[in-house]
């Protein structure tokens, strides 16, 4: 019996022993692992294998805010921390992750500085200025390089997982500038020269209408912008863009032009579709007369519209009956005429109009009677000159008639 007492004894006291041993030695500054026991009251506890667990307060989890502990860590996880406290007769134990990953990041960071490397985070909060990302240390994202384009609100992007690269590290200052534009520049930039390089002048294309400027209309033809200049939104004269496409709406378009040393495309919305002269080769015929607008006043006559994108020339001497020195005695810009067709040729985006041909001509006032003229009487130089015939024709009646006296008196 006593031998039992004794064999327990011995068994306890190793087992006590060997407990003592597993206990951990810890004073303040010591990093130490431990594993995520329970999560309460928005701080985490650990088990260390110590006399009693440790407590990692919110504000010692992460490099940056966060709303709730479950944010940064889960039960069972195991994790590396740091002693920020210590305190056996009151039991309490401090702990910090929020140190050991700040140690072990400025390393980590300085690396990717280097290197150039793209990797992800999390966006942990929306500040002033910018966005912020736990990255060992706070990491901020300036509004300017979160995006290509111009982002007016940053509401949404908490909680984004977004691809950046370490634009700037002072260690000194603790300051982490991160950029999510440069990942997407480069990106956008190796995109770019792919679809550039399949495309084909001529080639027609579904885009997206991106954005809109004075001068003309950006479209998306596969991750990359041309250009289609205001004159080449549509066959008719347009002002502004914004008068026949919309952001976001879908066209056809045609590649005029790529430059890629530039980086340039140019397209053409219009030369996607049908030119006015096509549509309007079956629709006019010699003769036809049609209503038209005066667009453009020269001094040689007036270009009418006869149709969207169709002008036909009215000469001076077809635009009224009577003479007239200048078109603008009769027309104005805008104004709206009738014209007959006297010739149309299509191929050669050629109209000859005529207005005076739609119009009655006024009568003409009828001569007036040309009154008789009495023959003239031969001058008595002509009677007495050899060479004058007295049996003109223009003679009527005898010489000797009228005269009669007048050759007595002379003789």
């Amino acid at each position: 019996m006593s031998e039992e007492i004794n064999v327990q004894e011995s068994v306890s006291e190793e087992v006590s022993q060997d407990a003592l041993d597993n206990f951990v030695s810890l004073k303040k500054g010591d990093s130490v692992k431990g594993t995520i026991v329970k999560i309460e009251d928005n701080q985490a506890y650990v088990s260390l294998g110590y006399k009693y667990d440790g407590v990692i307060p919110i504000r010692e989890l992460s490099s940056v805010q966060l709303e709730n502990a479950t944010d940064a860590v889960q039960v069972g996880q195991e994790v590396e921390l740091k002693v920020v406290s210590i305190d056996d007769n009151k039991e309490s134990l401090v702990l910090s992750k929020r140190l050991v990953d700040g140690e072990k990041a400025w390393e980590e960071l300085q690396a990717r500085f280097e290197s150039g490397e793209v990797f992800e985070v999390v966006v942990a909060d929306v500040v002033k200025g910018g966005l912020v990302a736990d990255v060992g240390v706070r990491g901020f994202i300036p509004a300017s390089m979160v995006e290509r384009h111009f982002v007016e609100d940053f509401s949404d992007y908490k909680g984004r997982t977004l691809r950046v690269k370490v634009k700037e590290l002072d260690l000194e200052n603790k300051k982490v500038i991160l950029s999510a534009k440069e990942v997407l520049d480069a990106e956008f930039e190796q995109n770019k020269q792919k679809v550039m390089a399949s495309l084909e002048v001529g080639q027609e294309l579904e885009g997206t209408v991106q954005r809109l400027t004075p001068f003309g209309a950006f479209v998306d033809i596969g991750g990359i912008d041309g250009l289609v200049h205001v004159s080449e939104l549509s066959w008719q004269h347009v002002a502004h863009p914004k008068d026949v496409v919309s952001e976001g709406q879908s066209v056809r378009v045609k590649v005029l032009k790529v430059d890629p040393a530039a980086g340039k495309i140019s397209l053409s919305v219009k030369a996607a579709q049908p030119g006015p002269w096509d549509t309007a080769a079956g629709q006019f015929n010699v003769g036809d007369v049609v209503t038209g607008t005066v667009r453009r006043i020269v001094t040689f006559g007036a270009f009418i519209e006869i149709a969207p994108g169709v002008e036909g020339l009215v000469h001076i001497s077809q635009i009224a009956h009577r003479h007239i020195a200048t078109p603008h005695e009769v027309l104005k810009e805008g104004q709206e005429v009738q014209a007959k067709v006297l010739d149309f040729n299509a191929a050669e985006k050629r109209v000859s109009l005529s207005i005076k041909e739609t119009e009655e001509a006024p009568e003409q006032p009828a001569p007036a009677p040309r009154a008789e003229r009495a023959p003239r009487a031969p001058k008595i130089e002509e009677i007495n000159n050899p060479n004058v015939s007295l049996n003109s024709s223009s003679m009527s009646y005898s010489l000797g008639e009228r005269f009669g006296d007048k050759l007595s008196k002379l003789k």
